[in-house]
């Protein structure tokens, strides 16, 4: 894992700032100090192969942008809306054309049937093609390469219909490191993350600190370690991505301590030890288990003994075969994305009931003729009906005629079983979210830490579930039951919630929790555009 010094940092920062031509310049030379190029090659004849051949294609224009990152995705042919999805990040000197087939990958998402994102680096950005792990400005969650791979992440929502309770994202060596940022950074996007040969989250902001970071390794308490995680968004109370963490034990590169770093990490995060529940061998190597309270396997460990830094692979094609050994892709006997994948649940009937995918789910439309919004003053006096739902959709904020809106969107959720089991926890993920669609707005609503905040209820909020004036004060199941991160275009996703009626409609109020000064809001679409997705066991 090569890293820039601080004059190519310097170098990157003009790069950044040059345009055109002298730009290039610049970026072609610092191709040339790459310490290896590594090219795209064929991997492995997938098991089952689709119906035509998918191929890894470019796409631009998908955010933002504020990492100055390239965006490649392969989606296998016929795969339709509804299915997960999974980002994997290359390690330092490769590509996204050379991680897709040599790792395997694409031969899983062509059996088991899900999208691949490949995020790709850019020589102007570091000169070895790594991602910036140890910037600061690039670990925080809404700034700098997290947030461009957040943004390709939403895009292959958008485009595919990812499911998005089952996004998952794994890496190796600095794309390790990335994917333990954005499962810190996003844990409200991610189920589940694997990070290969990589480093705990947070564990550098500096270019020296990486370098110890990588070796000998930073020695931090499991509290501490959460405490980074926790930071990255505060206020975030989960549920929290489960991770399988893959090391080598001759890394000399990244060192095995780091394996010892990350499982501290996370287990803290989830509240548990770091004792294994369950040890086992697989094809010959370690293999731990650890679970939470409630029996949830929410990390795991491969301990590959004897092998270095880089990506295990087991090239053939037998059933848990994959990959194409070469720089960094190591026949180890063992395919790391096989076991990822069946870890996260991906390979149970293309879907899966282990991590990251439920056993059973629906995604419910909301019902047009109850969605609306309700606007009163700062103190609920004077409300009333907003007027603007069948032009501009459902507003929530303050408008610009100094009203205070909160939006309501209904659901008939008599489609889930009264048996049903409807919890907070993630990774089995047996719970529920909704996904909203943003019209239009002005101002920021979420400005001086305000939060966007839903209230559930299991019925109607008033005495029908139209809505009514009475809806804006109307007593609800669970007040702030979920909130909705800030997002600035198309569509985004709660956090999980648990109430939910089995009997009838469930009611969603999403308001702000502090009064805006000023004018701040947003129009929301309703009926089938706002979405109530509920997974359950």
């Amino acid at each position: 894992m090569p890293l820039p010094s601080a004059r190519v940092r310097h170098r990157r920062e003009l790069l950044r700032r040059t345009p055109g031509r002298l730009r290039r310049s610049f970026a072609g030379a610092a191709v040339g100090a790459l310490l290896v190029t590594l090219l795209a090659v064929t991997g492995p004849a997938s098991l089952t192969a689709p119906a035509q051949a998918a191929s890894l294609t470019e796409v631009t224009g998908f955010g933002s942008n504020p990492g100055n990152l390239r965006m490649f995705r392969y989606v296998p042919d016929g795969l339709p809306a509804g299915r997960p999805l999974v980002v994997a990040m290359h390690g330092c000197t490769q590509s996204a054309g050379g991680f897709d087939d040599e790792t395997g990958w694409t031969t899983w998402a062509d059996q088991w049937g899900f999208a691949l994102l490949l995020p790709q680096q850019q020589s102007a950005n570091n000169l070895n093609n790594c991602f910036n792990w140890f910037e600061a400005g690039d670990i925080r969650r809404d700034a700098g390469e997290a947030l461009s791979i957040k943004q390709m992440t939403d895009r292959m929502k958008a485009d595919v219909g990812s499911d998005p309770a089952r996004v998952h994202a794994t890496g190796l060596s600095a794309g390790a490191a990335m994917t333990n940022v954005v499962l810190a950074a996003y844990p409200d996007v991610f189920a589940a993350g694997a990070p290969v040969a990589g480093l705990p989250y947070a564990c550098a902001t500096s270019v020296v600190a990486a370098y110890s970071c990588m070796n000998p390794g930073t020695d931090l308490t499991p509290a501490a370690w959460a405490a980074k995680v926790r930071d990255a968004h505060p206020g975030y109370a989960g549920p929290w991505p489960a991770v399988s963490v893959w090391q080598g034990t001759t890394d000399t590169t990244v060192v095995p301590a780091n394996l010892t770093e990350t499982v501290e990490q996370w287990t803290a995060v989830h509240g548990t030890d770091t004792t294994p529940d369950a040890t086992d061998t697989v094809n010959g190597y370690p293999h731990a288990v650890y679970r939470d309270s409630g029996g949830r396997a929410v990390v795991e460990t491969y301990t590959i003994t004897g092998t270095g830094h880089g990506q295990p692979v087991d090239p053939g094609t037998g059933a848990e075969q994959c990959g194409t050994a070469g720089a960094y892709i190591l026949d180890a006997d063992i395919c790391a994305a096989y076991h990822i994948g069946r870890f996260w649940g991906l390979a149970e009937d293309g879907g899966g009931t282990g991590p990251g995918a439920p056993a059973q789910r629906a995604v419910i439309p909301g019902t047009a003729a109850d969605d609306g919004y309700v606007k009163a003053s700062a103190d609920g006096a004077g409300a009333a009906v907003g007027a603007l739902e069948a032009t501009m959709g459902a507003a929530v904020g303050r408008g610009a005629d100094g009203r205070h809106n909160r939006t309501l969107l209904s659901f008939d959720t008599s489609v889930v079983p009264d048996d049903a089991t409807v919890t907070r926890a993630h990774v089995t993920v047996t719970r529920a979210h909704v996904t909203v669609t943003r019209a239009s707005g002005g101002g920021d609503p979420w400005a001086g830490g305000n939060r966007l905040l839903v209230d559930v209820r299991t019925g109607c909020f008033g005495a029908s579930c139209a809505t009514a004036a009475e809806d804006w004060a109307a007593p609800a199941t669970a007040d702030g039951a979920a909130e909705l991160v800030r997002f600035t275009s198309g569509s985004a996703d709660s956090t999980a919630f648990t109430g939910i009626n089995r009997g009838g409609p469930t009611q969603l109020r999403l308001r702000l929790a502090d009064p805006p000064a000023a004018a701040a809001y947003l129009f929301l679409r309703t009926g089938a555009e706002a979405r109530l997705t509920v997974e359950w066991e």
